[in-house]
């Protein structure tokens, strides 16, 4: 391959970079804030929707025609073969795909102003506040399921959490049951030490206070690791319904948004110790404050919100103090919908980043490569012909 094609290449390549900086810029500078976030935000990147994919269109089919009338008239009827036309081929499928990926430049522009707008660390304070507020921030309606909220779902405090037995006091057609509740606790002891006990009197089942056989009823699983067996067993009764220090917000475990990369089961935990002391062990005045920071946070992504602090700790409070009455009413309205689905795209642009959108893959590379094969079958016609 002569010199001269060689530094066409190299120009051509340093200006599609050039090119792509500047859509790179142009992604950061026009990036409209977090507030203008929604589902669609990576979608209409890839569709002829706005000014980016409209100029990508032109500049991209302006920059190639330019680039093959240069490329003909300066650097044709050279009678390349075999190494050279391979090599030749690359280089023009490697500009092919630099000229048909600006949009992408676009994409890391805009992601970088979105991360500079809203850190990572900033972001997953905010899924931390939202995940110890979940229990609140439901339609009244759902407190009545029995899948969001049960006393299964407190993990804090102690004796919690519980698993519930329902047994059967009257058999028959129509038997009559009653709902236990057990405190989980968890036994850890040497292999050899456990498979010798066999009675109450034993040290180990003296402090729990029933023998081997009971145990092995109330065992919820048992896993052997090295020479030690831990076992998670149905400890003391707990009556849940008559707890002063229970009420409904503490019987939903369930994260509103979970931090990337951090244990589930810590998050759900730390959570629900962070919700207690909010209801339980600081002044009234720390729950009011910690509702306006939820404020703060929904006009901060731009949510439509009516909530007013001072009135939804009322409510807490109400429902706090009445363990037994149903919740009919909590005034905290907010755009649920809009908020689940900004931080769902929130969390695809800072962990799962889509520059190549799959309903545009196909269509995407099979422009490439036809481009690519008109390029190069076009040169190669040239290239045969002699001066």
């Amino acid at each position: 391959m002569a010199k001269n094609l060689k530094r066409y290449f190299v120009k051509s390549v340093i200006i599609l970079a050039l090119i792509h900086l500047a859509y790179f810029l142009y992604g950061y500078f026009t990036f409209e804030g977090i507030k203008k976030i929604d589902i669609y935000t990576e979608f209409y990147r890839f569709k002829f929707y706005d000014d980016v994919s409209i100029s990508h269109f032109f500049v991209s089919g302006l920059f190639l025609l330019v680039f093959l009338i240069f490329l003909i008239r300066n650097h044709s009827r050279e009678n390349y073969k075999g190494g050279n036309l391979l090599k030749i081929g690359i280089c023009l499928l490697f500009i092919s795909f630099l000229t048909f990926s600006f949009f992408v430049s676009y994409s890391f522009g805009m992601n970088a102003k979105l991360k500079s707008e809203l850190s990572e660390n900033d972001f997953n304070k905010d899924k931390k506040l939202l995940n110890v507020l979940n229990p609140f921030l439901y339609k009244y309606t759902s407190y009545t399921s029995e899948k969001l909220f049960n006393y299964e779902n407190i993990l804090y405090p102690k004796p919690y959490p519980v698993i519930k037995e329902v047994d059967t006091i009257e058999p028959g057609e129509y038997p009559i049951t009653e709902d236990n509740y057990y405190s989980i606790d968890t036994i850890k002891v040497l292999t050899s030490t456990f498979d010798k006990t066999t009675s109450k009197a034993d040290s180990i089942f003296e402090i729990m206070g029933f023998d081997k056989e009971q145990l092995h009823k109330r065992m919820i699983s048992k896993r052997i690791i090295g020479d030690s067996t831990a076992i998670i067993f149905k400890s003391v009764p707990v009556h849940p319904e008559h707890d002063e220090d229970i009420c409904i917000f503490l019987e939903n475990q369930s994260l509103f948004n979970p931090v990337y990369g951090d244990s589930i089961d810590k998050q759900q935990y730390q959570a629900a110790v962070d919700r207690y002391k909010l209801l339980y062990n600081t002044k009234k005045d720390s729950l009011t404050y910690t509702f306006q920071k939820l404020d703060t946070l929904l006009k901060k992504y731009n949510i439509e919100t009516n909530l007013i602090p001072k009135l939804l700790t009322q409510d807490a409070y109400h429902y706090r103090d009445n363990h037994g009455e149903p919740l009919n009413r909590i005034r905290n309205d907010f755009d649920r919908k809009a908020l689940a689905e900004k931080f769902t795209t929130l969390d695809k642009l800072f962990y799962q980043p889509n520059y190549l959108h799959p309903n545009i893959t196909t269509i995407y590379f099979a422009v490439i490569v036809i481009v690519w094969i008109f390029l190069f079958l076009f040169y190669i016609l040239f290239n045969k012909k002699k001066v």
